[in-house]
């Protein structure tokens, strides 16, 4: 595979974890306001390790969720933080 196919593949996979993260965040919002079945931490912190850390911290601040759970306002920066430097190796040696 070329340089850009690898880096394309790269980026729809986060742009779609993103999505994904974005997705749970909010519906786990809505499901907290209305009382009903809710996303487990346990998988929303899975969708931000699997790369969506940084679409899950930024969403999840805008709708001020989760904002007071140290869990998520720590833990999410760190795998953003941990992700980028993985991505910058992989690109780095392509």
């Amino acid at each position: 595979m070329e340089y850009n196919q690898h880096m394309d593949i790269i980026l729809t996979y986060l742009a779609a974890i993103s999505i994904i993260a974005v997705i749970a965040a909010v519906y786990d919002k809505q499901a907290a306001k209305k009382q009903r079945s809710r996303v487990p931490e346990r998988t929303l912190m899975l969708i931000a390790l699997l790369g969506g850390s940084v679409a899950m911290f930024v969403c999840m601040k805008l709708v001020r969720h989760k904002t007071k759970h140290k869990k998520f306002m720590l833990g999410l920066p760190l795998m953003a933080v941990t992700q980028g430097a993985l991505v910058w190796l992989m690109w780095s040696r392509m």
